[in-house]
Protein backbone atom coordinates (compact mmCIF):
# COMPACT_ATOMS: atom_id res chain seq x y z
CA UNK A 1 0.00 0.00 0.00
CA UNK A 2 1.36 3.41 -1.02
CA UNK A 3 2.13 5.86 1.78
CA UNK A 4 0.71 9.34 1.16
CA UNK A 5 2.43 12.30 2.82
CA UNK A 6 0.82 15.71 2.47
CA UNK A 7 2.63 19.02 2.85
CA UNK A 8 0.56 21.89 4.25
CA UNK A 9 1.96 25.40 3.71
CA UNK A 10 0.86 28.03 6.24
CA UNK A 11 2.28 31.16 4.64
CA UNK A 12 4.01 32.33 1.45
CA UNK A 13 7.79 32.37 1.68
CA UNK A 14 10.55 32.38 -0.92
CA UNK A 15 12.59 29.29 -0.05
CA UNK A 16 14.51 29.08 -3.32
CA UNK A 17 18.19 28.44 -2.77
CA UNK A 18 17.68 27.36 0.84
CA UNK A 19 19.47 24.54 2.60
CA UNK A 20 17.03 21.96 3.99
CA UNK A 21 17.99 20.31 7.29
CA UNK A 22 16.55 16.86 7.93
CA UNK A 23 15.30 16.61 11.51
CA UNK A 24 13.78 13.13 11.40
CA UNK A 25 15.41 11.06 14.18
CA UNK A 26 17.80 8.33 13.11
CA UNK A 27 19.98 6.04 15.20
CA UNK A 28 20.54 8.71 17.84
CA UNK A 29 19.19 12.16 18.63
CA UNK A 30 21.79 14.31 16.85
CA UNK A 31 19.39 15.24 14.03
CA UNK A 32 16.61 16.10 16.49
CA UNK A 33 18.85 18.14 18.79
CA UNK A 34 20.37 20.00 15.81
CA UNK A 35 16.92 20.75 14.33
CA UNK A 36 15.55 22.05 17.64
CA UNK A 37 18.65 24.11 18.35
CA UNK A 38 18.62 25.78 14.91
CA UNK A 39 14.89 26.50 15.14
CA UNK A 40 15.29 28.06 18.59
CA UNK A 41 18.48 30.07 18.10
CA UNK A 42 17.60 31.33 14.61
CA UNK A 43 13.96 31.93 15.63
CA UNK A 44 12.70 30.16 12.51
CA UNK A 45 9.02 30.55 11.65
CA UNK A 46 6.75 27.58 11.18
CA UNK A 47 6.23 27.51 7.43
CA UNK A 48 4.17 24.36 7.16
CA UNK A 49 3.50 20.83 8.34
CA UNK A 50 3.60 17.25 7.11
CA UNK A 51 0.78 14.77 7.65
CA UNK A 52 -0.01 11.21 6.69
CA UNK A 53 -2.47 8.50 7.77
CA UNK A 54 0.68 6.50 8.62
CA UNK A 55 2.00 9.13 11.05
CA UNK A 56 1.25 8.80 14.78
CA UNK A 57 -2.24 10.18 15.57
CA UNK A 58 -1.02 12.80 18.04
CA UNK A 59 -1.01 16.58 18.45
CA UNK A 60 2.00 18.26 20.06
CA UNK A 61 0.90 21.09 22.37
CA UNK A 62 3.19 24.13 22.59
CA UNK A 63 2.19 27.52 23.99
CA UNK A 64 -1.39 26.22 24.35
CA UNK A 65 -1.54 25.47 20.59
CA UNK A 66 -1.76 22.07 18.84
CA UNK A 67 0.96 21.26 16.31
CA UNK A 68 1.52 18.42 13.87
CA UNK A 69 4.23 15.96 14.95
CA UNK A 70 6.19 16.75 11.74
CA UNK A 71 6.65 20.38 10.79
CA UNK A 72 8.63 22.69 8.50
CA UNK A 73 10.37 25.83 9.77
CA UNK A 74 12.18 28.37 7.62
CA UNK A 75 13.70 31.84 7.49
CA UNK A 76 14.60 33.81 4.38
CA UNK A 77 17.45 35.69 6.09
CA UNK A 78 19.35 32.56 7.15
CA UNK A 79 18.51 30.71 3.91
CA UNK A 80 17.63 27.59 5.88
CA UNK A 81 14.58 25.36 6.22
CA UNK A 82 14.31 22.69 8.91
CA UNK A 83 12.00 19.69 8.73
CA UNK A 84 11.43 18.65 12.34
CA UNK A 85 9.88 15.36 13.42
CA UNK A 86 9.02 14.37 16.97
CA UNK A 87 8.67 10.70 16.12
CA UNK A 88 11.09 8.14 14.73
CA UNK A 89 9.73 6.86 11.41
CA UNK A 90 8.85 3.19 11.18
CA UNK A 91 10.79 1.27 8.48
CA UNK A 92 7.96 1.41 5.93
CA UNK A 93 7.94 5.24 6.18
CA UNK A 94 11.64 5.81 5.53
CA UNK A 95 11.54 5.70 1.72
CA UNK A 96 8.32 7.75 1.37
CA UNK A 97 9.72 10.43 3.72
CA UNK A 98 12.96 10.61 1.75
CA UNK A 99 11.07 10.84 -1.56
CA UNK A 100 8.74 13.53 -0.18
CA UNK A 101 11.66 15.58 1.13
CA UNK A 102 13.61 15.40 -2.13
CA UNK A 103 10.52 16.15 -4.26
CA UNK A 104 9.67 19.12 -2.04
CA UNK A 105 13.24 20.48 -2.14
CA UNK A 106 13.46 20.19 -5.94
CA UNK A 107 9.98 21.65 -6.47
CA UNK A 108 10.89 24.73 -4.41
CA UNK A 109 14.36 25.01 -6.00
CA UNK A 110 16.20 24.50 -2.72
CA UNK A 111 19.98 24.26 -2.96
CA UNK A 112 20.73 21.12 -0.95
CA UNK A 113 19.60 18.77 1.81
CA UNK A 114 21.76 18.23 4.90
CA UNK A 115 21.03 15.16 7.02
CA UNK A 116 22.84 14.75 10.38
CA UNK A 117 23.60 11.26 11.66
CA UNK A 118 25.60 9.66 14.47
CA UNK A 119 27.96 6.71 14.83
CA UNK A 120 28.86 5.49 18.31
CA UNK A 121 32.52 4.85 19.14
CA UNK A 122 33.86 2.92 22.14
CA UNK A 123 37.38 4.32 22.44
CA UNK A 124 37.47 6.83 25.31
CA UNK A 125 40.47 8.66 23.90
CA UNK A 126 39.18 8.87 20.34
CA UNK A 127 38.55 12.41 19.11
CA UNK A 128 34.91 12.99 18.27
CA UNK A 129 34.73 14.34 14.73
CA UNK A 130 32.26 14.84 11.89
CA UNK A 131 32.55 13.19 8.49
CA UNK A 132 30.55 13.95 5.37
CA UNK A 133 29.09 11.87 2.55
CA UNK A 134 27.90 13.57 -0.62
CA UNK A 135 25.38 12.26 -3.14
CA UNK A 136 26.98 14.03 -6.11
CA UNK A 137 30.41 15.05 -7.36
CA UNK A 138 29.42 18.66 -6.70
CA UNK A 139 28.55 17.88 -3.07
CA UNK A 140 31.84 16.05 -2.54
CA UNK A 141 33.82 18.91 -4.11
CA UNK A 142 32.01 21.42 -1.90
CA UNK A 143 32.91 19.44 1.21
CA UNK A 144 36.54 19.31 0.13
CA UNK A 145 36.59 23.11 -0.34
CA UNK A 146 35.05 23.55 3.13
CA UNK A 147 37.62 21.26 4.74
CA UNK A 148 35.05 18.63 5.73
CA UNK A 149 36.54 15.15 6.07
CA UNK A 150 34.72 12.60 3.94
CA UNK A 151 33.43 9.24 5.11
CA UNK A 152 35.17 6.67 2.88
CA UNK A 153 33.70 3.31 3.90
CA UNK A 154 30.77 2.09 5.98
CA UNK A 155 26.99 2.18 5.97
CA UNK A 156 24.40 4.90 6.57
CA UNK A 157 20.85 3.74 7.13
CA UNK A 158 17.44 5.31 7.62
CA UNK A 159 16.28 8.55 6.05
CA UNK A 160 19.87 9.80 5.62
CA UNK A 161 20.95 6.71 3.67
CA UNK A 162 17.86 6.78 1.47
CA UNK A 163 18.31 10.51 0.80
CA UNK A 164 21.89 9.85 -0.34
CA UNK A 165 20.75 7.18 -2.80
CA UNK A 166 17.81 9.26 -4.06
CA UNK A 167 20.04 12.32 -4.40
CA UNK A 168 22.54 10.36 -6.45
CA UNK A 169 19.83 8.97 -8.74
CA UNK A 170 18.27 12.41 -9.26
CA UNK A 171 21.48 14.46 -9.32
CA UNK A 172 20.55 16.52 -6.26
CA UNK A 173 23.06 17.57 -3.60
CA UNK A 174 22.53 15.65 -0.35
CA UNK A 175 25.05 15.92 2.48
CA UNK A 176 24.97 13.31 5.24
CA UNK A 177 27.02 14.62 8.18
CA UNK A 178 28.06 11.73 10.39
CA UNK A 179 29.13 12.65 13.93
CA UNK A 180 31.03 10.40 16.33
CA UNK A 181 29.52 10.07 19.81
CA UNK A 182 30.08 7.84 22.80
CA UNK A 183 27.32 5.48 23.84
CA UNK A 184 25.60 6.47 27.07
CA UNK A 185 26.72 10.10 26.97
CA UNK A 186 24.33 12.83 25.74
CA UNK A 187 24.90 13.84 22.15
CA UNK A 188 25.03 17.63 22.61
CA UNK A 189 28.80 17.74 21.95
CA UNK A 190 28.42 15.74 18.72
CA UNK A 191 25.50 17.98 17.73
CA UNK A 192 27.61 21.10 18.30
CA UNK A 193 30.25 19.71 15.95
CA UNK A 194 27.58 18.92 13.36
CA UNK A 195 26.20 22.47 13.53
CA UNK A 196 29.72 23.88 13.17
CA UNK A 197 30.06 21.74 10.03
CA UNK A 198 26.70 22.94 8.69
CA UNK A 199 27.88 26.54 9.16
CA UNK A 200 30.88 25.78 6.91
CA UNK A 201 28.42 24.81 4.17
CA UNK A 202 25.92 27.59 4.94
CA UNK A 203 27.76 30.70 6.23
CA UNK A 204 24.44 32.62 6.36
CA UNK A 205 23.57 30.57 9.47
CA UNK A 206 24.71 32.63 12.47
CA UNK A 207 24.47 30.64 15.69
CA UNK A 208 26.56 30.23 18.82
CA UNK A 209 27.18 26.57 19.67
CA UNK A 210 28.94 27.35 22.98
CA UNK A 211 25.79 26.58 25.06
CA UNK A 212 25.69 23.09 23.57
CA UNK A 213 29.32 22.46 24.54
CA UNK A 214 28.75 23.86 28.03
CA UNK A 215 25.68 21.68 28.59
CA UNK A 216 27.50 18.67 27.17
CA UNK A 217 30.39 19.08 29.60
CA UNK A 218 28.04 19.39 32.58
CA UNK A 219 25.95 16.36 31.68
CA UNK A 220 28.95 14.24 30.65
CA UNK A 221 30.59 14.96 34.01
CA UNK A 222 27.37 13.92 35.76
CA UNK A 223 27.35 10.65 33.81
CA UNK A 224 31.01 9.99 34.66
CA UNK A 225 30.30 10.47 38.38
CA UNK A 226 27.43 8.01 38.20
CA UNK A 227 29.71 5.47 36.55
CA UNK A 228 32.29 5.87 39.29
CA UNK A 229 29.66 5.38 42.00
CA UNK A 230 28.03 2.30 40.50
CA UNK A 231 29.61 -0.95 39.30
CA UNK A 232 28.46 -1.91 36.77
CA UNK A 233 27.58 1.60 35.61
CA UNK A 234 23.99 2.51 34.93
CA UNK A 235 23.54 4.82 31.95
CA UNK A 236 20.72 7.36 32.41
CA UNK A 237 18.30 7.85 29.54
CA UNK A 238 16.74 11.19 30.56
CA UNK A 239 19.38 13.89 29.86
CA UNK A 240 18.32 14.12 26.18
CA UNK A 241 15.16 15.95 27.26
CA UNK A 242 17.28 18.98 28.20
CA UNK A 243 17.73 19.82 24.53
CA UNK A 244 14.22 19.19 23.25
Amino acid sequence: MMVEIKVYEWKPMDIRGMTVINGFPGVGLVSTIAANYLIGTLKLEQWGALDSPDFPPVAMIYDKKPKFPARIYAQEESKVAVILSEFTPLPHLVRPISAMMLNWAKEHECKRIVSPEVIYVKEEGKELGVFGVGSTDNAREEMEKCGIKQFSEGMISGVSGTLLNDGRMRDFDVFALVAHARSGIPEARATAKVIETIIKLVPSIKVDVAPLYEEAERVEEFVRRLREQAKPATEPSTPHSMYM
